[in-house]
């Protein structure tokens, strides 16, 4: 029943958003635990929409956009999620390859980084839909590590569920960032590409024929929220550890995955240190494939180009040539210089700017009946939607004014 709702709600606990749920825990302790509790139901409401319209339509929401919209609104979304996808790929790839140089400090961090890229596209080429999706269904098992970690250590736990019912809001600069980063981390556009894209593809791709009556809508609803609360539980018990491992011990500042780490080990024991470790690197192949994938799609629908992660190279070239470009672009981030922290920082001012417009696009083509039939949005998907437009429009704005104060 698992499908492409778990992979995409996984995926979105990639290394980047990893580093942003420990700065969370380790700069203001269990303060952000309530965050998951508003996170979640945001997160599912959008992935669901997105899930629908792949559903109705058998097409990405690029290819709905380019048959329903005007061609500016298209052009505008590739442009602006073509680097944001890179810079987050290559932000993925560098935590990777510096936290398993914590592990096998023989080895220079850049040799990881071309191993790990060159496995993900030789994994991306060679297996088709069906088996890429059965590897990432199981590589979603790694983020079950960090369920463990906090079991591991000494937890209040009345003070844990202080924080998760009761919210804490402080109106200075640093707690508003770290809130605004949360909801940017939770809510990504590319997800939104990647939900739509994948549910047309497991049906197109599907041995059986797929019936698509209430009970198939059904399903694919408990895989959406069975994959938003699995990713958003990942996220809360990632701001637990480091809240109250790094957060009471004083460490205060994480800019990288390996920085957290790092800090764990002597504090937690070695035992968290490498699971958390695992967890990152895990996650990144887990991530990384969903990244370039999604880029793929876009430029691909956009373009009228054959594409499928079921064909082979020969039958898609440009679409899998898109997905090799964005992938060695963002290894080659590393060898110019860029380091994660900016990569992230690019990529949340451009996730920032297109998240907004992409959910109003989205509920507008959820409330289309012309593309949507009689599978429209009902109230609560309204409703929800709304909020969350509503937040990330201001949390756009919010990102942009911290930039210049």
């Amino acid at each position: 029943m698992l499908g492409p709702g778990l992979i995409t709600g996984a995926s979105d606990d990639d290394p980047s958003g990893i580093a942003t749920y420990s700065q969370a825990g380790a700069g203001f302790g269990l303060t952000t635990l309530w965050t998951a509790l508003i996170t979640f139901p945001l997160m599912a409401s959008i992935q669901e929409m997105c899930a629908r319209i792949g559903i109705v339509t058998s097409h990405g929401l690029t290819g709905v956009l380019k048959a329903n919209y005007p061609k500016s609104i298209l052009y505008t979304m590739m442009i602006f999620s073509f680097p944001a996808i890179v810079f987050n790929i290559g932000a993925d790839i560098e935590s990777m390859g510096a936290v398993m140089h914590l592990l096998l400090p023989a080895i220079p961090v850049f040799s990881f980084e071309i191993f790990f890229t060159t496995l993900i596209i030789v994994v991306l080429i060679r297996y088709s839909y069906q088996k890429l999706s059965a590897i990432l269904k199981w590589l979603c098992i790694v983020l079950f590590l960090y369920l463990i970690i906090p079991f591991l250590v000494k937890v209040n736990w009345s003070d844990v569920a202080k924080h998760t019912f009761i919210p804490t809001i402080r109106l200075d600069k640093e707690f508003l960032e770290i809130l605004v980063a949360i909801l940017g981390t939770t809510i990504s556009p590319y997800l939104f590409f990647w939900q739509a894209t994948m549910e047309a593809e497991d049906i197109a791709n599907n041995k059986k024929k797929v019936v698509i009556d209430k009970r198939f809508m059904n399903r694919m609803q408990v895989d959406i929220f069975s994959g938003m609360f699995f990713s958003n539980l990942v996220m809360f018990f990632i701001i637990l550890t480091t809240g109250v491992v790094l957060y009471q011990a004083g460490i205060r500042k994480i800019d990288t995955v390996e920085q957290a780490a790092k800090a764990l080990s002597p504090l937690a024991g070695k035992t968290t240190y490498f699971l958390f470790a695992i967890g990152i690197i895990g996650t990144g192949f887990l991530a990384i494939p969903v990244l370039a994938g999604s880029l793929s799609y876009i430029v691909a629908e956009t373009f009228g180009w054959k594409q499928g992660l079921e064909k082979k190279f020969s039958g898609a070239p440009g679409f899998y040539l898109v997905m090799i470009v964005s992938l060695i672009a963002g290894l080659f981030m590393d060898f110019f210089g860029i380091q994660p922290m900016q990569a992230l920082l690019y990529t949340a001012i451009l996730y920032g700017l297109t998240a907004p417009v992409m959910i109003a696009v989205v509920m507008h083509i959820s409330n289309n009946e012309k593309v949507m039939g009689k599978s429209v949005n009902k109230k609560w998907s309204n409703i929800s939607g709304t909020i969350t437009l509503i937040l990330m429009t201001v949390a756009a704005v919010a990102l942009i004014y911290f930039q210049f104060v």
